[in-house]
């Protein structure tokens, strides 16, 4: 049987780079979308780092399925069945080395790979500070390979009093850059 045609299949991937909370209200808020179809790969660091992050297990959702680290039998790891898009959230700067040289060496590089040779929607949100020449030369190859670069840097026009209220329209941002959701309904200047 085939998934329904409204379903839209994105693969999230969590790193080892700090900036776990990111990826938690990013799940927290996919929960609200019922067409958005969650394949979740985890790198081998992304766990510790959530637990230290977030303090809360990662949730479960009917629509949403972890994927093994090495499970190249995955459907996305082909280009004959990519996912719609993937989002890297938080993107660590070994990941982003290993995808802009080519390395598919987990699912999470393979993925990414698969989403650059079939020209589909890869939103990479780096997480590190300061940037050296190499972190940057990769993202600047990973840009021009068709990534789409989202440091992970919320806005304070909307003066938040909390955590998620400064990284809501963040979230918003990605949910609209990687297609889950038809328009932004962030934050917006002047509006």
């Amino acid at each position: 049987m085939s998934k329904p045609s409204h379903f839209y299949h994105l693969i999230l991937s969590i790193t080892g780079a700090s900036g776990a909370v990111y990826a938690a209200r990013f799940l927290d808020k996919a929960q609200t979308i019922p067409h958005l179809q969650l394949s979740i790969l985890l790198s081998k660091n992304a766990e510790e780092v959530w637990k230290t992050e977030v303090k809360r297990p990662l949730p479960q959702a009917g629509q949403w399925r972890y994927w093994d680290l090495y499970d190249f039998s995955a459907p996305f790891a082909s280009g004959s069945n990519c996912a719609d898009a993937m989002l890297i959230l938080p993107c660590s700067m070994g990941t982003a080395a290993r995808i802009a040289c080519g390395i598919s060496d987990t699912l999470i590089t393979r993925a990414a790979d698969v989403m650059l040779k079939e020209q589909r929607p890869l939103v990479i949100v780096p997480r590190e500070a300061p940037f050296n020449l190499i972190h940057l030369r990769n993202l600047t190859q990973l840009c021009e390979s068709g990534a789409t670069i989202v440091p992970a840097s919320p806005a304070f026009y909307h003066q938040p009093q909390s955590i998620d209220l400064l990284i809501d329209p963040f979230i918003d941002r990605l949910l609209f850059l990687s297609g889950a959701t038809p328009k932004y309904d962030g934050f917006k200047w002047g509006g």
